[in-house]
């Protein structure tokens, strides 16, 4: 059994919210994480000065970060436009974040729109719709009537 009406709207319901956070984010004039910046690089010397791995940088904190950020994308539009129509949640990493990258090339100077941000924001779509197939999958396996 595929997820009730009730369910699907609750996903809806918070699908709202982070997509106006997401805006807020991506397009917000300048770099959301820009007083932060110091700081992280700061705990991460000390860090790296006791043995911490070097690879271990701001660079790759920033691209995981962007990786979680577009989770969301995948799994909502997956379990809102269903299965058979898994393909979305990935396309809609790949427009939504190349409409963010663009966006911030073309209107917001301070802002540094690159690759990398499309690769990590696309990868994070892909593993959110990876989760919602399987969160699928097992609502589709379960006997009508038992609870999750």
């Amino acid at each position: 059994m595929l997820w009730a009406a009730s369910e699907r709207r609750a996903v809806l319901w918070a699908a709202v919210p982070y997509v106006v956070a997401l805006a807020l984010v991506a397009f917000w004039p300048t770099p959301v994480d820009e007083s932060s910046h110091d700081g992280i690089d700061a705990f991460l010397a000390r860090l790296h000065r006791r043995g911490f791995p070097l690879w271990i940088s701001y660079e790759l904190i920033e691209f995981i970060a962007n990786i979680v950020m577009f989770v969301p994308v995948g799994f909502f539009v997956v379990v809102l436009a269903g299965m058979p129509r898994w393909w979305l949640g990935f396309l809609a990493g790949v427009a939504g974040s190349c409409v963010i990258e663009l966006g911030q090339l073309v209107f917001l100077p301070e802002r540094m729109p690159t690759l990398n941000d499309v690769m990590a924001n696309t990868t994070g779509a892909a593993v959110g719709t990876v989760i919602a197939l399987v969160t699928l999958q097992i609502a589709r396996s379960r006997p009508p009537g038992r609870p999750a």
